[in-house]
């Protein structure tokens, strides 16, 4: 006899996103994984006494989406103190940091994250000017949303000045503006980092915030953090409702040989990632590594975080210690360096990553997929890419060359969709790759979908049980309220339910 369903989800529109995509009427779970898949009439068989039965009225159940690349603490940071990333002028930043000041206790740091100058009307970052204005007897610290960029105001100049790298300090006059970059901005959020009881308060409201957007697993950046102990703490108690994969700063990587730890090392859902390292900036910081100038300052063609050989250095030895390596790199001239790194790599048994990969040379497409190198991108980054947006101001005509999603699925290169968390919302990411500015640039439905899907299951050595809905996988997956294939706005399209491991963690039926 066919034993019952722990939870039987039935008529719906179930898109397994297999190749081809196949199309069915319900999915059957017990012990966390997919049994069956079908007809609404056959399944309805699996129903026992203790099955639970969802009627989904018709809705759109998918694989639950894994986010490629995000940093849940900061995800959390917007959640708990001032978010920035919805301010639509210069005016409304300091309006939110003004309303967090009136929160936080007299001398404690004033935190905003998320802030993006480019949509605003006055351009340039916040400075120690426009942060003076807040009324607050502690430093007020806004991030930018790419993390490249901290502004301060002058009590956070006087607080982190001494401790930060002269050349990430912007200086105006001989007097430093209170914009800091790269090392600068990383050595202030690493000042601010929260103990690990303020760490899970940050994961718990991510994850919930993440939950609610149908996500049912993440590759996170870490580093120097309390959140591998807080997320394997959470996990023990049964309070864990994503899979994580910890990807850790290169920094850590004696530490993780020392204890014997290499890729895909956990049980459960946690588990060891790759080592990630930056080897340049950003654009909207002018600090990616190009090979021609940018379009609005004309002496500046970016710089090395880490330079090529420092970079091979790291991938040696990662490499020798069974480490997959999720190398940051934006500029055309950072990407090919890393594929060059790359070409010496067994990539089957290493799987190699480049996060972003945004002004990716057709010559590094072609060599990523003959390398079977993931690109582990961000569509939501199309937000910049218009013809009036930060891209066109940076690069000018090159705008339309970042972020080629479309030309990198048809070289066949591994595609793995992540946020960033600007923000973290994987239907704003489908809609951006949807509507992206130029052919080239684009996906359809289907593939955007399955980028978040199996690509990114792929990126994390985990294809054979998560990322499509088919018999004998984990019952990852999320229902929607609308189909993303025929709404007007897919952004827009609400989510309805969230499964992790056949076990609810979301429901709004």
């Amino acid at each position: 006899m066919t034993e019952a369903a722990d939870l039987l989800l039935t008529n719906a529109e179930v898109h397994t996103l297999t190749r081809p995509d196949e199309t069915h009427e319900a999915v059957a779970i017990r012990d966390g994984r997919i049994v069956r898949v079908g007809d609404a009439y056959e399944l309805n068989f699996l129903a026992g006494v203790d099955t639970r039965t969802l009627d989904l009225g018709g809705r759109v159940l998918l694989p639950g989406f894994v986010d490629a690349h995000t940093h849940l603490d900061v995800v959390g940071r917007k959640l708990v103190h001032a978010d920035l990333s919805t301010a639509g002028s210069r005016a409304d930043a300091l309006d939110a940091l003004r309303e967090r000041a009136d929160a936080v206790p007299d001398g404690d740091p004033v935190l905003g994250f998320g802030y993006d100058e480019s949509t605003w009307e006055t351009a340039g970052h916040l400075t120690r000017r426009d942060l003076d204005a807040v009324d607050a007897a502690g430093p007020v610290v806004a991030v930018r949303e790419d993390l490249h960029v901290v502004s301060l105001s002058s009590t956070g100049i006087e607080r982190f000045g001494d401790d930060l790298p002269e050349a990430g300090v912007r200086h105006e006059g001989g007097e430093p503006t209170g914009v800091v970059v790269e090392a600068a901005a990383e050595a202030v959020l690493d000042a601010l980092a929260p103990d690990e009881s303020g760490t899970e308060r940050l994961l718990r409201a991510a994850q919930e915030h993440a939950n609610e957007r149908g996500v049912t697993g993440v590759h996170d950046m870490v580093r120097r953090s309390h959140a591998p102990r807080v997320y394997r703490d959470l996990a023990a108690a049964g309070e864990l409702t994503l899979r994580v994969r910890l990807n850790y700063w290169a920094d850590h990587l004696d530490a993780l040989v020392e204890t014997g730890l290499r890729t895909n090392h956990g049980e459960g859902p946690v588990r060891v990632g790759a080592i990630k390292t930056f080897t340049d900036g950003s654009i909207g910081g002018r600090t990616a590594r190009l090979s021609a100038p940018y379009a609005d300052a004309p002496d500046e063609r970016g710089g090395w975080t880490v330079g090529p050989e420092a970079f091979q250095d790291l991938l040696d030895s990662a490499g020798a210690a069974g480490f997959q390596v999720a190398a940051h790199a934006i500029g055309d001239v950072a990407v090919g360096a890393v594929v060059d790194a790359y070409a010496d790599a067994d990539p089957a048994t290493v799987r190699h990553r480049i996060e972003h990969a945004e002004l990716a040379s057709d010559a590094a497409i072609e060599r990523m997929a003959d390398l079977d190198v993931v690109a582990s991108v961000q569509p939501n980054f199309h937000r910049w890419a218009g013809e009036s947006g930060l891209y066109a101001d940076r690069l000018g005509d090159r705008r339309t060359e970042t972020n080629r999603l479309g030309r990198l699925a048809d070289a066949d290169v591994p595609l793995a969709f992540g946020s960033d968390c600007m923000p973290l919302d994987p239907l704003v990411g489908v809609a951006h790759a949807v509507d992206a500015p130029t052919d080239a640039q684009g996906l359809g439905v289907t593939e955007a979908l399955r980028a978040y899907t199996l690509g990114s299951a792929y990126a994390g050595f985990d294809e054979d049980r998560l990322g499509t809905v088919e018999p004998g996988k984990r019952a990852d997956l999320v229902v929607l309220d609308d189909s993303p294939w025929t709404a007007d706005d897919i952004a827009a399209v609400d989510v309805a339910l969230t499964v992790v491991d056949g076990r609810i963690v979301h429901e709004a039926l």
